[in-house]
C-alpha cells in the first residue's frame, strides 16, 4: 500500500472519530487538509472520489449509482441546496447525500480544501458553490 493511501485512510479514520453528526463536514475537510489533501473530486454517477494529496493522487471507487446509459437530470439548484441542508443537519448518510446530488442533476463536484469551497456542476455547465467555515480540531 502506498504512503498516499495509508495517509488518506488514517485521516478518514481520524475524521470519523472526531466529526459531530450535525455539521460534521468541516471537521472532515480540515482533517483531510492537515493530512496533505488539497482537493477532493467526486464523479457522482460513478460514485468515484479522487483525492489529490501531497503524497500523490488516490482514487476511491464506491458503488456506482447507475450502470449503462442513463439520462442525466437537469441541474436543479434548489434540490441540491435541499440535499446539502439535509446532510448538514445530520439528516442523511453520505450515500444518501450523493444520491440527492445525482437526483439534483449534479454530475461532479469539487472540494477545494484550502479555499474551503465546494462547487457542484451539472452536465450543461450549471454550477453552485458553497463555502464552509474553518474549524479547530
Amino acid at each position: 500500500m502506498s504512503k498516499a493511501i495509508t495517509n488518506l485512510q488514517a485521516a478518514l479514520e481520524r475524521a470519523a472519530a472526531i466529526r459531530p453528526e450535525v455539521g460534521g463536514f468541516p471537521y472532515l475537510a480540515e482533517t483531510l487538509r492537515r493530512a496533505g489533501v488539497s482537493r477532493c473530486r467526486m464523479a457522482v454517477p460513478s460514485n468515484a472520489m479522487l483525492y489529490l494529496t501531497d503524497a500523490g493522487p488516490v482514487a476511491v471507487q464506491g458503488e456506482p449509482l447507475a450502470l449503462g446509459p442513463v439520462d442525466v437530470a437537469p441541474f436543479d439548484r434548489e434540490a441540491l441546496i435541499a440535499a446539502l441542508r439535509t446532510d448538514q443537519a445530520g439528516g442523511s448518510t453520505f450515500p444518501e447525500f450523493v444520491r440527492g446530488c445525482w437526483e439534483a442533476g449534479v454530475v461532479w463536484y469539487d472540494v477545494d480544501l484550502n479555499a474551503r469551497t465546494c462547487t457542484y456542476h451539472g452536465a450543461e455547465g450549471d454550477g453552485y458553490t458553497e463555502t464552509y467555515p474553518p474549524v479547530e480540531l
